[in-house]
């Protein structure tokens, strides 16, 4: 016992092939140099034709060479965690913390009320002491199914939390369980008789269900916040903030979940899994917050709007773990409440303490707690007490409100932990068509550049508090907006340049092809490589290509010109709440994988220009190729033509939807005659 004491409860493990892969950036750096070199070398004259375009395009190039070692930053160094949950049982299974979990919900058409009480009955259903859970639900809408669903959940509650102990299910949200086991053939007879008992209470909610064990339930808590229009409700990190105020007077746990209402819990052990990093004796008491990756169950086997995020999880925030702890992503991640509400870290005091954490509750009578809570969620409560927002709870004024939130937690001293269990810790509800995934990237872009050009840029607000390769590690992801601008420089100039009649790269038998070819193709292949170790199909990952580029030219620039006109006071910041429901018809192209147009947007006229503007300019190339009867080696516009066939290949969904499909999902009339009208207008540009 006393050997087994000293052993830690977490471990931390350096990723594989590190060397290897930092041969590899050497490698692609010295191509990216002779690259730089040829475009020094050969600008053309101020009396030949295409002089600033080419400049043009060796600035982009220049972008891309910075952007890439930027995110070389976070891919330097990624650590892997473990964690020794029966080590953690031994010691302390008697003396655990008590968690307050935090479920946000703010619209009941978006986000069906059905779904939001699965996910309140996984967490309620973690393998952890029920009289140590305390769940929350903050339901900004005020709906009253909601209310009602929940208090239905509570009567189901008392018997499925013993079903799922008794037998040790997963995941413990009752719909996935059952949509998930309903071909599982069973050949415990006890099991299958509660499973089918089980099923039928869900469909009937009897109020009447008990807990035959006797077992206590955690503690289920509803709050409504009050709302007035003159007053700004400050959209989720309102509700967060408010939460931790009302949680404070009723359970005021020491450690607090905070959670999407579609992230329902897919690991019962999840909660001890964080507690085993809060605490280890050695580090435990260094730990702010512990995150887990973003993971989607209704992904198509190919994806086909790259919403599995595995390269980010599995490589990127590994990463950024190994240069100083994981940004806040939002859900999924376990607070300690001191460093959530402002405290700064001290090593000597928390030493001292080094769980970090005050068991003291305040003890009230239910009317008088009742009373309380409704000031301290009142539309008012903040107007006296300015810091929420500012200095304690979740930062207000950015669609980003998490990223900016962990990056102050991380600034006052505390460090954070990435954990990514084998089995994945949550799971939630990926856009299922192509409008919605460009919108959830346009807010998160939008957020990430405000952050970059306010005071909260990790360059200046963490200068000095934490390390530079942290600091660092943030830029990826604040600079995607700006990303737009050589995106669309690079999609369209050499497409308008090879109509012109313009070259812009060398020619297939001179040498200098040989860094781009070498870095194109080194790149890429490394690319597939990374996706497809991380669990993706070829598929997969040529889709992954598509969003790339969809997102650039649309999300990222509709945020950048956002942003611009936020800076210069004419728009002001919103929050749009991704739907988390579709259609019949949506759903079952979406398990045909056909990507999803259907309505009319800004975004895809842009996709759908483009898209036009390269088939023409492609077309146009391929008949200067045959009227000059020139081969493909001394031909100056070979490199343009293949860049061109790219892009052309890329976007057949597109012109599929513009022209051959027949169905709702299809590209709409409005959307197809603009784009023709602005392709053909920017290629009559071009030639005259």
């Amino acid at each position: 016992m006393e050997k087994n004491h000293h052993l830690r409860l977490y471990a931390t493990k350096p990723a594989k092939a590190r060397i290897a892969f930092q041969l590899f950036a050497l490698s692609l750096f010295v191509g990216i140099c002779f690259i730089f070199v040829y475009r020094v070398s050969y600008i053309p004259s101020e009396e030949e034709a295409g002089r600033w375009a080419w400049i043009g395009l060796f600035l982009s190039e220049l972008w891309f060479c910075f952007y890439w070692f930027m995110t070389l930053v976070d891919r330097w160094n990624p650590i892997y965690r473990c964690t020794f949950k029966d080590r953690l049982s031994i010691r302390y299974e008697e003396a655990l913390p008590d968690i307050d979990i935090f479920v946000c919900t703010a619209d009941p058409m978006i986000e069906p009320p059905a779904m939001v009480i699965n996910t309140v009955l996984s967490v309620m259903a973690y393998d952890y002491p029920p009289q140590k859970l305390n769940v929350y639900l903050s339901d900004d809408g005020g709906s009253d199914l909601t209310f009602y669903a929940m208090v239905e959940a509570l009567s189901f509650s008392k018997i499925w939390l013993p079903f799922c102990k008794k037998f040790k299910v997963e995941p413990r949200s009752p719909e996935a369980y059952f949509r998930t086991t309903v071909l599982e053939p069973l050949d415990d007879s006890v099991k299958a008789k509660e499973r089918s008992s089980m099923k039928i209470l869900i469909d009937a909610k009897d109020p009447k269900a008990v807990d035959i064990e006797g077992q206590p339930l955690p503690t289920l808590v509803y709050l409504a916040r009050e709302k007035r229009p003159q007053y700004h409700h400050n959209f989720k990190a309102g509700s967060v903030n408010a939460l931790i105020r009302v949680s404070s007077r009723i359970s005021n746990c020491p450690i607090i979940l905070i959670l999407d209402c579609d992230m329902y819990s897919n690991n019962s052990e999840s909660v001890r899994d964080a507690v085993c990093f809060f605490m280890d004796e050695e580090k435990g008491h260094e730990f702010g917050f512990v995150q887990f990756p973003q993971s989607f169950e209704n992904l198509t086997k190919n994806d086909v709007y790259g919403s599995s995020f595995n390269v980010l999880s599995r490589v990127e925030i590994q990463g950024f773990d190994g240069n100083g702890g994981p940004c806040f992503l939002g859900t999924g991640c376990f607070h300690r409440r001191n460093a959530l509400c402002g405290q700064k870290y001290s090593d000597q005091e928390c030493k001292a303490n080094w769980k970090g954490w005050s068991d003291i509750k305040i003890e009230e009578c239910a009317s008088v707690l009742e009373d309380t809570s409704k000031v301290l969620a009142s539309c008012t409560y903040e107007e006296k007490y300015a810091q929420w927002g500012n200095e304690v709870g979740l930062k207000y004024g950015c669609p980003t409100e998490d990223v900016i939130t962990g990056l102050a937690i991380q600034c006052r001293g505390w460090r954070s932990i990435y954990f990514n269990p084998e089995r994945k810790g949550f799971l939630g509800l990926a856009p299922t068509t192509l409008l919605q995934a460009l919108v959830q990237h346009r807010r998160w872009s939008e957020g990430h550049f405000q952050m970059l050009v306010s005071r909260y840029c990790p360059l200046v607000y963490g200068y000095k508090k934490i390390p530079l390769k942290l600091q660092l590690s943030y830029c990826p992801y604040l600079l995607c907006a700006p990303n737009c601008l050589a995106t669309l420089y690079y999609v369209a100039v050499p497409s308008l340049c090879l109509l012109r009649g313009i070259p812009l790269f060398p020619k297939i038998s001179s040498a200098w092809v040989l860094p781009f070819a070498f870095v194109i193709i080194v790149h890429r292949a490394y690319s597939l490589g990374e996706f497809v170790c991380c669990g993706g199909t070829l598929q997969g990952w040529w889709n992954e290509q598509r969003m790339w580029l969809f997102k650039r030219i649309s999300s990222y620039v509709f945020a950048f010109i956002d942003n611009i006109l936020k800076l210069m006071g004419f728009t002001d910041s919103a929050f749009a709440i991704t739907a988390k429901v579709a259609e019949t018809d949506v759903s079952q192209r979406h398990e045909q994988e056909l990507m999803e147009f259907g309505a009319s947007s800004p975004m895809f006229t842009i996709i759908a220009t483009l898209a036009l503007l390269n088939a023409f300019c492609f077309v146009g190339g391929m008949k200067r190729v045959v009227m000059d009867m020139q081969i493909w080696f001394s031909n100056p516009f070979t490199l343009q033509i293949l860049l061109c066939a790219l892009l052309v290949i890329i976007n057949l969904p597109v012109y599929q939807g513009l022209f051959l499909r027949k169905d709702k999902g299809r590209m709409p009339t409005s959307v197809t005659k603009w784009s023709l009208m602005f392709a053909a207008l920017a290629c009559a540009l071009a030639c005259y």
